[in-house]
This record gives C-alpha cells, structure tokens and sequence, in this order.
C-alpha cells in the first residue's frame, strides 16, 4: 500500500481528531503508539505489515457502523494470530527449558553412579588384594610342591582364570578347611573387581552420553530462548499498534483492549495452532523426573482419598513470596534470588515456607505430586495449588513443560519464559493439566 503514512497526522487535522470524553484516553495510547513507530521505538520488522490496517483506513472506518465493525473484526482477529504465535514461541522455548532440566538431572544422576561404583572398586580391588595376601602363604607352598606360579596366576586372573585356578587347588593339595576359605574368599573378591570393572566401564559411556545429551539440551534451550526474544519482542510491538487502533475504533484504551485479548486467549481450550509448540525436544518422553510415581496417576488424579485442604499458613508464606518477585526476569534454570524459571520459582516458594515439593523440574514436581496423592481435579484448586502444563494438557505424557501458582479468582503466579518476568496472568486453558497439585495439608 503505496499511500500509507508513515506517521499520523497531527491531532486536530482532518484525519485525526482528538476524542471526547471517554475516549481522550484512547488517543494518548494510540499517540504513544504512532510515536514508536515513527521515531523508530518499534524497529521496522516489527512495524505492521502491508497486511495491516493503516491508520488512514482505521480513521476512515469510521464513517459509518458496518465498516468500523468490519474493522474491528479484522484487528481483532489480526490480534488473535499473533497471539498464537508467541504462544506457540513460548511453549517451544518451555519445553525446550524443561528437557535441558531433565537432561542436568540425568546427568547428575549417571554421575552419582560413576561416583558410587568407583568407589565400591576401590574398595573391592582393596579387599582383593588383602584377601589375595591372606591366601598367598597357601598359594607359595602349593607353588613349591608343583603348583606353578599360582600367585600370580590369582592376583591377575581373569574370572575364568580365577575358576580353573580354584579347581587347581583343590585337586592338588589337601587344604584345611579354613585354607580353602581363604582362597575361596580371594577369588571370590578378584570376580567382584572384575564384574565391578565391567559395569563401571559401562556406566562412564553412560555419563559421557549423559553429558553430550545435556551440553545439546542446553544449547538448544538458550537458542530456542534467543528466538522467542526476538520474534515475540517483535510481534508484541505489532501488538501494540493494533490495539491502539481497536482502542481508537471502540473510544477505549489500548490497554484495555490488551487485557481484554489476553483474558479472551487465555481461556481458548486448545493450544495454538500456530508454530511448533509440539517439538520441544524428547527428554520428557522416557525417564524425566526422578521423585515420583509413574506418569503422575494417569487421568484419575492420584487416588481416590481426596488430598486434606491446605494449610493456610503455608499457603500464604508461599505465595508472599512468589509475589514478591513479581517483575524479576526469566532466566533459564534460575531460582533466585533475582532470577527465575517456572519449577524454580515454585519450588523456592514452597521452600520458604519448609515445603518439599520435588526437585527443580516441572516433570519431577508433578510426579512428587502424583506419588504423595496429591493430585486435585483442576475444578477443585485452590489458591496455593500447582498448575501444569503438557502437550495437549495430557496428564499421562510424561514431560510436564511449565508449572505455576494458582492465586484464586482464574488467576495464576509464574515465571514464564524469556518474553516476560515474573507475572500475575489469567490460568491459561490451552496445555493445562486437569490436576493441581496440593503441596500441603
């Protein structure tokens, strides 16, 4: 649209007028917003595109009832499309955040197993050799009647070896009972080095497949974290300037119109059909979560006892202090003190208050929840409660991407991703879990 102005014109010109009334308010907004973009506030890839409504045909729409109703309709489904394409941004980024948790934590886990099996070799290859010692006086005088070198031959046996060098023994000498204990015991403990051996060797592949796991897991979060920054920073900005020109169609308030939007798509039912808000990776499929349960009681809530209602102490502290941390930023596997992702601001909540509520994972907060019966139907929450988020809001998919504080009223606490701090929003419908979970009582 070659006639589009890049700018609008002065109040009080023949296209624009300054309202009356109720709607005086309107025309700051939408001044503000023709600032932006005019003075470069709003870079040009996030300018409307040629798709858009100009504000020509904004101000023009108002000639008559029908057109500024078709107008209307037209910015407000405009609105509704970018609006599901930072969601769908946003969950990616989520989901992206979630599985380099889950990918931290099972590496930690492979490297508590590395750790604890060598230590048990050391203490077995210990044993051995104190064993082999005891049994070396038997070994020499078999040796000096015909055994051969057996010494060696039992210090450094494989465990074939270690049983043909037991079958040697006792068909070559008449060994006391108490001898043949004795040389029982050390090859028995040179087959425990050996086994000990062969699994810790398999577990360090593990911990270094662990490790690469997590190294991508994470570079893929920090890369899907820098995308949904740019692309929803610019889509917000198109935002702005549609919702100045609703607010200057309907003589309200941008703002106004942006709450209203943001109530209307928090409650659509289904996630949102723009973008890959289902790729977020495959950690969550097989073992994410190490606390608790299955898959979080499947869709029957946890069990047939219903939770005991919260205790109203705990509830309080907790939420004192998620709100207290209301505009904080996002950061990825952040938990304070000034620095947030969603499992971590939960779980520094609840700790506050000396609430154990699993560790810091959505997933593994979930399982905790499910495992401890804990699980509410999500027509039953109440405030203090944890609300999840998984494809397609399933209770039975493993990977549980978002979690955050329910407040009462539809309303929630969270940190949600790279695009905004620490907030107060409407509990969103689309991905919602049907359970909440009850961390007291």
């Amino acid at each position: 649209m070659a006639d589009r102005p890049d700018r609008p014109e002065r109040p009080g010109g023949s296209a624009f007028r300054r309202p009356a009334g109720p709607a005086a308010t309107a025309a700051v907004s939408i001044a503000a917003a023709f600032a932006l973009t005019a003075t470069g506030g709003i870079s040009a890839a996030a300018a409307p595109s040629d798709d858009y409504p100009t504000w020509a045909e904004v101000q023009a729409a108002k000639q008559s009832e029908s057109a500024k109703k078709a107008e209307i309709a037209k910015l407000e489904n405009l609105v509704s499309e970018l609006q599901a394409q930072a969601a769908a941004l946003e969950k990616v980024a989520m989901q992206k955040a979630e599985d380099a948790l889950l990918s931290q934590q099972q590496l930690e886990a492979a490297e508590a197993k590395t750790t604890r099996l060598s230590d048990q070799l050391a203490d077995a290859t210990q044993r051995a050799e104190s064993s082999a010692k005891l049994a070396a006086g038997i070994v020499a005088r078999l040796a000096r009647t015909g055994g051969g070198d057996a010494m060696s031959a039992l210090a450094f046996s494989s465990e074939s070896d270690a049983d043909r060098l037991l079958s040697r023994l006792g068909t070559m000498s008449k060994l006391s009972e108490s001898s043949a204990a004795l040389v029982e015991q050390a090859v028995f403990d040179q087959k425990a080095v050996s086994s000990l051996t062969a699994e810790a060797e398999l577990a360090e592949d593990e911990r270094r497949a662990r490790a690469e796991a997590a190294t991508q897991a994470q570079a893929d979060a920090e890369a899907a974290a820098a995308d949904v920054e740019t692309q929803v920073a610019a889509q917000q900005a198109n935002q702005s300037v549609l919702f100045a020109q609703l607010a200057s169609l309907k003589g309200t308030t941008a703002e106004l119109e942006r709450a209203y939007a943001e109530g209307v798509a928090a409650q659509q039912p289904s996630p949102p059909p723009a973008g890959g808000g289902s790729n977020g990776g495959s950690n969550g499929g097989s073992d994410g979560g190490s606390s608790g349960g299955s898959n979080g009681g499947g869709e029957t809530g946890g069990g047939s006892t219903p939770p005991p209602a919260p205790v109203t102490s705990a509830v309080d502290g907790a939420i004192a202090y998620a709100k207290a941390q209301l505009g904080e930023r996002y950061q990825l596997g952040g938990m304070g003190p000034d620095a947030w992702d969603c499992s971590g601001l939960t779980k520094a909540s609840y700790a506050s208050v000396g609430v154990y509520i699993g560790i810091h994972s959505s997933t593994d907060q979930y399982n905790y929840m499910a495992a401890q019966g804990r699980l509410v139907p999500y027509s039953q929450a109440l405030p203090g409660d944890l609300i999840f988020y998984s494809d397609g809001g399933s209770a039975t998919i493993a990977r549980k991407y978002h979690v955050a504080i329910y407040l009462g009223g539809g309303m929630m606490i969270e940190a949600p991703n790279p695009t905004a701090p620490v907030r107060i929003v409407p509990a969103r419908a689309y991905d919602r879990v049907p359970f909440v979970g009850r961390p007291t009582g």
